[in-house]
């Protein structure tokens, strides 16, 4: 089948290449099909970036998921930020973190940056 490769600008347009998708999935690279399946795979990427964006998640949710992560308690939170008193404080979102807060997470838990900026 001739690859009829199209920009996908619609609702519509995005069903059929996700069908078109399924049905040359298992397509093998460097056959005319393999090279459909992977510029269909970039339309399709583009349009779920503009149409589905993925937010960052939440800060306080990263926090306690990474936490988890390192099997930390809350006194192990208090060493990296600085403050014994905040951490429940923080965790129930009744304080803002603090620019050395966010340095301070980022660099001993890796929580990036960018997540922990975000407004809660």
């Amino acid at each position: 089948m001739d690859m009829q490769i199209k920009p996908i600008k619609t609702e519509q347009d995005y069903r059929a290449a996700m069908e078109r998708l399924e049905t040359i999935f298992d397509a093998k690279v460097g056959t005319p099909e393999g090279d459909e399946l992977e510029v269909l795979g970039v339309l399709i990427d583009n349009y779920e970036r503009i149409y589905f964006p993925i937010g960052l998640p939440d800060p306080i949710e990263a926090i306690k998921f990474r936490m988890e992560q390192m099997n930390y308690t809350n006194k192990d939170l208090a060493k990296v930020i600085g403050f014994k008193g905040r951490v429940s404080e923080i965790l129930n979102r009744k304080r803002k973190l603090s620019i050395n807060m966010i340095r301070r997470l980022h660099e001993s838990m890796q929580i990036p940056t960018d997540v922990l900026v975000q407004e809660y």
